[in-house]
């Protein structure tokens, strides 16, 4: 990818449901995912992401799920990854399992998002709101989950005029390995750059230079 497809001053990433029910061992939906975390190593990129966005002085923007008691119980039309959230108690309003993971949680400075509900978190938050009020064009999508919410932010950023860079590193898959490679195919097509993580710091770093 061309360095020059970024344009410095107007990058920003964006950390999806990096929270302990999916992070931490202990998480409610760690278990999921740990085999594919640890094949990608997930979590040591998006840990590379984050040092490298605050290095760089561009925003970061965190989009947490929460849901209420009353969330769980009233609503009348469910998904189907919604009733795995919603039989299982994932992303607690409050609880441990809906903050965020130690090694990725907000610095001071840093924009946390309104928790979202739904798969789209340009939809259903601010985040448009704030990527604008922060000057934000280039935005990176990455965390989880890599086939529902990631997939789903990065195309509505994409529908709404915005850069996007997508991952292959920084994310992972429902469904493992076959669901991992048929993602990889979707991305460079609802996106406009998809990188490592390395790879998408390195060009951001030369941009402009």
């Amino acid at each position: 990818m061309n360095a020059l497809s970024y344009e410095r001053g107007r990058i920003g990433l964006l950390l999806i449901d990096t929270v302990n029910d999916v992070f931490s061992e202990d998480g409610k939906a760690y278990r999921v995912y740990k085999e594919e975390f640890e094949r990608i190593g997930t979590l040591e990129n998006l840990k590379t992401l984050l040092a490298g966005a605050r290095e760089q002085g561009f925003p970061v923007f965190h989009a947490p799920m929460s849901y209420t008691e009353s969330d769980y119980t009233t609503w009348k039309h469910i998904s189907g990854v919604h009733h795995e959230m919603f039989d299982n108690r994932l992303f607690v309003a409050g609880s441990w399992g809906a903050d965020f993971h130690p090694d990725l949680a907000p610095a001071d400075g840093e924009i946390v998002i309104a928790p979202h509900k739904n798969i789209d978190v340009l939809a259903n938050t601010d985040l448009e709101v704030q990527m604008r009020q922060h000057d934000v064009e280039y935005i990176a999508v990455a965390g989880m989950v890599g086939t529902m919410c990631v997939e789903s932010t990065a195309r509505s950023c994409m529908e709404h005029g915005f850069h996007v860079t997508t991952f292959t590193d920084a994310t992972a898959a429902f469904g493992g390995r076959p669901a991992y490679d048929a993602m990889i195919l979707r991305y460079p097509l609802i996106s406009h750059a998809t990188l490592s993580a390395e790879e998408f710091l390195s060009a951001t770093k030369a941009a402009g230079t």
